[in-house]
């Protein structure tokens, strides 16, 4: 039985994650005079700021924010950017999250808690999730399973109980390794990111029922 859906934000609800890569190679150039790497711009897709920034320290010596300060340069840089975008929302997303307004609901990302906020803002969904995780609040990003045992003990919840829905790798081992159940979407997954680990591989958010949830649940603890 399913008694809570987490969802990813990027690339799972909103198609961001480019954008912020683009966002990321403009702030550092003008605030640090640092021009990075199209590898670097690629590494974006599917991380949390917590490996962006490690990845991004080790690479470049000239920079010298920390996180946090990272994080802020590129919100803003990214303000441009999508107020710019034609559209965000995946295939969908919104719908996706109201199907499962009679269970609860939480969001897990790797975004920064400001850019969460900003997105969900432009999707309408502010007030959809009584939890919240962002790459603030948790020790280690996925793929370490932090983030979805803190939402699932903030819910009061055992891990099997809970529907991950993701998009990438590192997410569906982040959702795994916590023992949820966790499926993921194509839709979004503009990297190639490897799938198949999930209990189920979807299309889109359109796909994704209560009839399947249900059925996905059932599947899983079956083993």
């Amino acid at each position: 039985m399913v008694h809570a859906v987490l969802f990813d934000l990027d690339g799972t609800l909103v198609d961001s994650e480019r954008q912020y890569a683009e966002a990321l190679a403009r702030a550092l150039r003008s605030g640090q005079g640092v021009e990075i790497a199209q590898a670097d711009r690629d590494h974006v897709v599917g991380h949390s700021w917590v490996a962006i920034h490690a990845r991004l320290a080790a690479a470049y010596p000239a920079i010298t924010w920390d996180r946090d300060q990272l994080i802020a340069a590129t919100a803003l840089a990214s303000r441009e950017l999508f107020a710019a975008a034609d559209a965000l929302e995946l295939p969908g997303a919104r719908a996706a999250v109201a199907r499962f307004a009679d269970r609860q609901r939480g969001l897990v990302t790797g975004s920064s808690r400001v850019e969460a906020e900003h997105m969900l803002g432009l999707l309408g969904l502010a007030d959809a999730f009584s939890v919240r995780l962002c790459a603030e609040d948790v020790p280690r990003s996925k793929p370490a399973p932090d983030g979805y045992l803190m939402a699932c003990e903030r819910l009061g919840l055992a891990p099997r109980h809970v529907l991950v829905v993701e998009d990438s790798a590192a997410g569906v081992a982040a959702g795994r390794a916590a023992g949820c159940v966790v499926v993921a979407v194509r839709a979004g997954n503009f990297a190639g990111h490897d799938q198949s680990a999930a209990h189920r591989v979807i299309d889109s958010l359109d796909d994704l029922t209560l009839e399947l949830a249900a059925a996905v649940a059932e599947a899983a603890a079956a083993g």
